[in-house]
């Protein structure tokens, strides 16, 4: 016994917008699930580094400005006041990371004092940002 079938293969071009749409949208879903690094609106001009800066940046940031003035977060601050709000965020949660922003023309001692103020609130990890001196190529 034969059995006949109504099915035929389509001739003809695919429709490109069911595969547009997917594209989009999961460029929507990898921009929305990616996290930002905010800068701070202090202006301050980083020291250079040959090697790119490969670490994540956390919520914990410390700005230190050519007249060696201290900001936390983006808020001025003394550093008396630094260590009782770095204490403050250590008892939030632990293992807090903690980066400092020190302009070029800041003296060492000031970059140290802070980093002490960290490490008597009870931070183990602090960072220096600095900015790539050889621009980033890509791959070939």
């Amino acid at each position: 016994m034969i059995f006949k079938t109504n099915c035929q293969i389509a001739k003809g071009l695919m429709d490109p917008i069911p595969a547009v749409n997917v594209v989009l949208l999961l460029l929507l879903f990898f921009l929305l699930s990616s996290t930002y690094v905010q800068q701070s609106g202090v202006g301050i001009s980083l020291p250079g580094f040959d090697k790119p800066n490969v670490r994540s940046f956390q919520t914990l940031v410390v700005t230190v400005t050519s007249g060696s003035l201290l900001f936390f977060n983006n808020r001025s601050t003394t550093p008396a006041d630094l260590q009782k709000a770095l204490r403050e965020e250590v008892r939030k949660g632990p293992n807090q990371e903690l980066i400092i922003k020190a302009d070029k023309q800041v003296p060492h001692g000031v970059v140290v004092e802070v980093m002490n103020i960290a490490f008597k609130a009870g931070i183990h990890d602090v960072n220096l940002a600095t900015r790539s001196e050889t621009p980033m190529t890509m791959a070939h």
